[in-house]
C-alpha cells in the first residue's frame, strides 16, 4: 500500500482496509490540530489508488470495510470518487461498508443526489468532525465554517441514508466558555441527531497555534473534574432519537457509553458518580490521542 505522511482513522475503523486516496486535509487551519502541519493538501494520483485497491483485494479478503484517508476523502470531485467506489466494489465485492472523514464544506458541496449516488456505491458512514456548537468557539478555534452549516451538513448526511458520526471536542472552549460551549454543543447534537457522537477531550500540541496560547498562558486548561462537568452538562443538553454517544477515546478520563435516549440518565449517574469520587478516573500516564 501507499501510504504518505500521517494516516489517521477513527476508533471504529480499526479492522478496516486503509485506502490513502488524498494527502492531508483540505481545511488544515484547525487552531488545535497539528496532525498535517505543513502538508500541502492533495488528491492521489489514480495509478496509486488503484494498485492499492488491487493489493488490498489479493492480501485483504477477510476484511469486510474500507477507510478512504486522509482527512477529508470526501473533497474528492464526485466523477472520481464516483471511480474509486466503483473499482472496490468490483475488485473487493465482499466488502459491506466504505467510509470516511468529511468536513461541511465538503459535504455541502455534494448535492443530495450526490450523496445518494455514493451511498448506493457503499459510502456507508460519515465521520464529520464539529468540536463546538458554540459559533464563539468555532471563530476561536478557525473552524472555518458556522454552527449553521454544521448542522446542515449532518442532516444532508443522514438525509441520504447514510450512517452520521460526529466528534466534539471536550476542553476546546476553554474556562471562560466551557458552560456555553457544552450547551451549544448539546444543542447542535440535538439538531443534528447523528447516530454516533464522539466526545474526546483535547490534548494540546506543542506544534498548533493552541499549544502556543496554552505557553504563554492565555489558554487555561480544564481540570480533569472541570471537564466532567462540561460532559454532563453537553450530554443533558442533547436529546438524540437514537444512536450512541460516546466517551471512550483514549483521551478521555472517564470511559462512557449511552444508549439514546435510554441510558442517558444512567450515564448522567455515572458522571455524577465520578465527580463525587465514587467512580475512578483514568489515570494521566493511560490517556493518549
Amino acid at each position: 500500500m501507499h501510504y504518505e505522511g500521517t494516516i489517521i482513522r477513527p476508533p471504529s475503523e480499526a479492522e478496516s482496509i486503509l485506502l490513502q486516496v488524498t494527502v492531508g486535509c483540505s481545511h488544515n487551519k484547525c487552531t488545535f490540530c497539528g496532525t498535517y502541519k505543513g502538508v500541502r493538501f492533495r488528491i492521489k494520483d489514480q495509478d496509486s489508488i488503484d494498485q492499492d485497491i488491487a493489493y488490498a483485494a489479493t492480501h485483504f479478503p477477510f476484511l469486510r470495510r474500507v477507510f478512504l484517508t486522509d482527512g477529508d476523502a470526501l473533497i474528492v470531485p464526485q466523477p472520481r470518487l464516483v471511480g474509486i467506489l466503483q473499482k472496490i466494489r468490483r475488485a473487493m465485492p465482499w466488502i459491506q461498508r466504505v467510509g470516511l472523514y468529511g468536513n461541511a464544506k465538503s459535504i455541502l458541496r455534494k448535492t443530495p443526489q450526490e450523496l445518494a449516488e455514493l451511498k448506493d456505491l457503499g459510502l456507508g458512514i460519515v465521520y464529520l468532525g464539529v468540536e463546538s456548537g458554540d459559533p464563539q468557539t468555532l471563530h476561536a478555534i478557525r473552524k472555518g465554517v458556522s454552527r449553521e452549516k454544521l448542522i446542515e451538513a449532518g442532516q444532508r448526511v443522514r438525509e441520504a441514508g447514510m450512517k452520521l458520526s460526529v466528534t466534539v471536542l471536550l476542553g476546546i472552549a476553554g474556562r471562560d466558555r466551557s458552560l456555553e460551549h457544552a450547551q451549544a454543543t448539546g444543542s447542535l447534537l440535538t439538531a443534528m441527531d447523528p447516530h454516533y457522537v464522539g466526545a474526546l477531550t483535547l490534548m494540546v500540541l506543542p506544534n498548533t497555534p493552541l499549544g502556543e496560547q496554552v505557553r504563554r498562558g492565555e489558554f487555561p486548561l480544564l481540570t480533569p473534574l472541570e471537564l466532567l462537568k462540561e460532559l454532563r452538562e453537553m450530554l443533558a443538553h442533547t436529546h438524540m432519537s437514537r444512536g450512541l454517544f460516546l466517551s471512550n477515546h483514549a483521551s478521555n478520563y472517564l470511559p462512557l457509553k449511552v444508549k439514546m435516549p435510554s441510558d442517558k440518565e444512567k450515564g448522567l449517574a455515572l458522571i455524577d458518580a465520578a465527580l463525587d469520587r465514587r467512580v475512578p478516573l483514568k489515570p494521566e500516564w493511560m490517556r493518549a490521542l
